[in-house]
């Protein structure tokens, strides 16, 4: 059988060569690193995560991200696999460990019989007997295969930039004003509520923390730059701390929930920090991705009470992201229309984070085996949070098919889902959902749909095999 070639080694390309492995059709993934390099990545490993550290909510009933990483658990995904394995605490969100998680994903690629990774760039568009094709470069696609997308479809890629926040050595955190805490004390499954690390400041250290991020210097853009937007997920803190000097209260630096143990009352704002590697060494400042320059960052980000010493394992930073008008360019299985030979997967089609890339790379993985085996591939419900999200950039954005509307980038969220504004009582009588029973509604429908839509899969998988 010949092989699909896929372009990337990250989340959403590590996902679509496992995927199309385990329904036994042969990969080769190629991946640049570390013959090339690129602004952000730091190592040669497969899923290597170069912002957050965090996959989000892993709650399953009441979150979209939750209820999506659940999905992709029973398809037997191997980013969800890695990351329950690297877990580290965060509350009720699913961290990682990112050392591990990315060893423990280029540990399963390595090992699987039908896949074989090849390092180097493909510069330009892949050879013309590759057939079957997944385009997984990310929002760090090199720039001789960007220009050549984009000379083949006639379209620019839209673009925005992603800011990473900085991770801070905990021995160097001062534990007589720190304290750890989760909001309203609600930490992980095996957890004492106590996951993160806060920070109090008064409303005097808070206004003159604000005024520092305004003042601070930042990163200057280059000319054809200057007009990227940011994506709203990922905004840098001190652009936040223009929108108006409350807007980081209500906002990553949010009191609520929390108590100073030395006051016994709530601090005027808090700095949270996260718990980054399993060893507990390192710890991210949550919501604090910055394009301030490092100098600036260090003098500012020191001046939060309980990190006047404080030592940084990595400084935040700036990368810019591209994407598709995947809409306009892609068809239903998100395949470029100018070349169907070609497929795109991750965060390059128009969706945002982790989570959402991989889900991608699940989908993609799996149309590109379908195709391969001969056999159909039906997407899955709308109903699902994969459905949704393939939606999403297959043009489920467009109100009522009308032009003009601009396709930006996109988390898993309830409103890509369809209402459930009613259920049926036994007595036949429909009662309208209440606010606290709607989420539980959407993902029970989801789960069940999930679940008939991979026993589907795997029939026409197993009828094609046999043809």
């Amino acid at each position: 059988m010949r092989e699909i070639h896929i372009i990337g080694g990250g989340l959403a390309g590590s996902e679509a060569a496992w995927q199309a492995a385990r329904l036994g059709v042969p990969v080769v993934l190629h991946e640049m690193r570390p013959h090339v390099k690129t602004d952000v990545h730091e190592t040669d490993g497969m899923a290597e995560l170069v912002c957050s550290n965090s996959f989000r909510s892993d709650d399953a009933e009441n979150n979209a991200v939750g209820l999506l990483h659940e999905e992709m658990r029973r398809g037997d995904s191997l980013i969800m696999r890695a990351a329950d394995a690297a877990r580290v605490p965060a509350g009720s969100a699913l961290a990682v460990d990112r050392d591990g998680f990315s060893g423990g994903v280029t540990a399963a690629l390595e090992s699987e019989p039908l896949i074989t990774i090849e390092r180097g760039e493909v510069a330009g568009l892949p050879p013309a007997e590759w057939d079957n094709v997944i385009i997984a470069t990310g929002p760090l696609t090199s720039e001789p295969l960007s220009e050549a997308i984009n000379a083949l479809t006639g379209e620019e890629a839209l673009a925005f930039f992603d800011a990473i926040a900085p991770i801070v050595y905990k021995e160097s955190i001062d534990f007589n004003v720190a304290w750890f805490q989760s909001r309203y004390d609600k930490g992980s499954e095996d957890g004492d509520g106590a996951d993160y690390i806060n920070c109090p400041m008064d409303e005097a250290q808070y206004n003159a923390f604000i005024q520092a991020l305004i003042d601070g210097d930042k990163m200057e853009f280059k000319e054809w730059e200057a007009a990227t937007p940011y994506f709203e997920g990922c905004m840098p803190i001190e652009v936040m701390a223009e929108r108006g000097p409350e807007t980081l209260r209500f906002g990553p630096m949010k009191p609520v929930g929390l108590t100073d143990p030395r006051t016994g009352a709530r601090a005027h704002a808090v700095v949270q920090l996260r718990q980054d590697n399993k060893l507990g060494t390192l710890y991210n400042m949550v919501g604090f991705q910055t394009k301030l320059k490092h100098g600036a960052q260090t003098d500012i980000f020191r001046a939060i009470p309980g990190l006047e010493k404080a030592k940084f394992a990595r400084l935040g930073g700036l990368h810019r992201n591209t994407f598709l008008n995947s809409p306009k360019l892609l068809d239903a299985e998100l395949r470029l229309k100018a070349e169907p030979r070609l497929r795109f997967a991750g965060q390059i089609t128009g969706v945002e984070g982790y989570v959402e890339s991989a889900a991608i790379g699940l989908l993609t993985g799996r149309m590109a085996a379908a195709e391969r085996l001969g056999a159909a591939f039906m997407a899955p419900p709308g109903t699902t949070a994969l459905g949704a999200l393939l939606g999403h950039i297959t043009g489920g954005h467009i109100l009522d098919g009308r032009e003009g509307k601009s396709f930006q980038p996109m988390n898993i969220n309830f409103g890509l889902l369809p209402p459930i504004p009613r259920v049926e009582l036994p007595n036949g009588k429909l009662k309208k959902l209440s606010k606290r029973e709607r989420k539980p509604a959407y993902t029970s429908r989801a789960l069940r749909d999930i679940d008939a839509w991979y026993a589907g899969q795997a029939s026409a998988g197993s009828e094609a095999a046999a043809e």
